[in-house]
């Protein structure tokens, strides 16, 4: 069949075609498959009877574009956290939780408006909860819209005035930072008014915001929430035995 394929440029292109959509390997293995194929027509006629095995070869290929991609993406996260040094764990204010002298800094980049941020909270209370040398460090990239960036400034006006976790809990629990949640959310963490309105306008605020976002931009980030820990980058929702993973993998002796 080999000999036939190389003799006939019609078939040696349909066969260049096929090896480029699935793969030089999935080519290959048609072959195995066809031992006794005495045509090309009976390797058409074997993929019309068996179209799962194109399915296959091209969920193939798909998965391993995505690991390829997501190497890379770690790969230049982790580049680019090495040149960021400790400017990643460096809370803004009082914008942290957990052990403050903590022998490893969990960062976590969130939004208000994002569920999987929501979601990834029981996990951040059990790994302080049970982790008595755990910092948390909280990172406002406000990315889902204008609400977002508002309640982001509110936080981290709440973070000047040492009420950070309070706004920040209290916000989570209702269904998004609208206007109306972000003014309840500050008069349950028992903000002083007045110094807040002014925090949020601060040039202080809105440095901290646009140096979030080069971070964040530097990690290679493609959403919330997104996490720093020790030289980790991870990406996405996590749950407790995934935080708690990193966090022993960052204290390993490197």
């Amino acid at each position: 069949m080999i000999e036939r394929v190389l003799r006939s440029p019609l078939a040696l292109a349909g066969a260049l075609v096929l090896c480029a959509f699935l793969g030089a390997g999935a080519y290959a293995g048609l072959q195995v498959l066809l031992p006794h194929a005495q045509s090309d027509r009976a390797m058409h006629d074997y993929i019309l009877a068996h179209p799962e095995v194109l399915m296959e070869s091209v969920d193939r290929y798909n998965e391993r574009e995505r690991t390829k991609a997501a190497k890379e993406q770690s790969d230049a996260a982790q580049k680019a956290l090495a040149a960021i040094g400790a400017r990643v764990e460096t809370p803004y204010a009082g914008a942290s939780a957990g052990n403050p002298s903590g022998d490893v800094t969990v960062v976590a980049f969130m939004d208000y408006a994002c569920g999987y941020c929501r979601a990834s909270l029981p996990a951040i209370d059990q790994l302080v909860r049970t982790d008595p040398k755990v910092r948390i460090v909280y990172r406002e990239i406000p990315v889902l819209g204008p609400d977002s960036v508002v309640a982001a400034r509110w936080a981290l006006a709440a973070a000047e005035q040492g009420k950070f976790l309070a706004f920040h809990s209290a916000l989570y629990a209702m269904d998004g930072p609208s206007t109306a949640n972000i003014a309840a959310s500050a008069k349950l963490a028992g903000l002083d008014i007045p110094r807040a309105q002014a925090a949020i306008k601060s040039k202080a605020v809105e440095d901290e915001l646009v140096s979030n976002g080069d971070l964040g931009g530097k990690l290679k980030m493609s959403g919330t929430p997104t996490w720093v820990v020790g030289k980790q980058v991870l990406y996405g929702a996590q749950d407790y035995a995934g935080l708690a993973a990193a966090v022993a993998a960052a204290r390993k002796p490197s």
